[in-house]
C-alpha cells in the first residue's frame, strides 16, 4: 500500500474520535474505510447503556458505505485508545473481522493498525481472521 495513502487513511481515522460516543469504556475507536474506487467512509464507536447494541467503529463505517451502494472495498485503518489517546493498536472484534469477511477478499484486503502516521502495521484480513467463514462457502 503507498504510504501517502495510508497516511491519510489513519488521518481521517484519528480525525473520527472526536465523534466517538464511548461514555462507559471511555475508549474512542475512529475508522477509515477505502473502497475500490477510492472513496472514504468514516466511522465511529457508538456505545449504549445496555452494551450489545453498541456499534464498533468498523462497523458504523462498512454499513455507511454499504448503505450508500458501496459493496468493493481495499482497506480499512483502525485507531483507538482510552479516552482518545493512542497508545496501542486496536485490532478490530470478531464481529467487525466478520463484516469484513462478507465485503472483503480476505488475501487482498488490507487491515492498518495505527498509533500514528509514523506507527502503523498492514494486516491482510485473511492473517487477522485464517480460515474465516464467508459468502464463498455457501457456493
Amino acid at each position: 500500500m503507498d504510504k501517502k495513502l495510508a497516511e491519510e487513511m489513519i488521518e481521517a481515522a484519528i480525525g473520527q474520535l472526536s465523534y466517538s460516543y464511548a461514555p462507559y469504556s471511555g475508549f474512542r475507536v475512529g475508522a477509515a474505510l477505502l473502497t475500490e474506487g477510492g472513496k472514504l467512509y468514516t466511522g465511529c464507536n457508538i456505545e449504549n447503556a445496555a452494551y450489545s447494541p453498541t456499534n464498533c467503529a468498523e462497523r458504523t463505517a462498512f454499513f455507511k458505505a454499504v448503505s450508500e451502494g458501496e459493496r468493493k472495498f481495499c482497506a480499512i485503518c483502525i485507531v483507538g485508545g482510552k479516552n482518545g489517546v493512542l497508545t496501542d493498536y486496536a485490532a478490530p472484534c470478531g464481529v467487525c473481522r466478520q463484516v469484513m469477511m462478507e465485503f472483503c477478499d480476505p488475501d487482498t484486503f488490507r487491515i492498518i493498525l495505527a498509533v500514528s502516521k509514523e506507527k502503523y502495521e498492514i494486516f491482510t484480513l485473511k492473517e487477522l481472521l485464517p480460515k474465516g467463514f464467508g459468502p464463498h462457502n455457501l457456493v
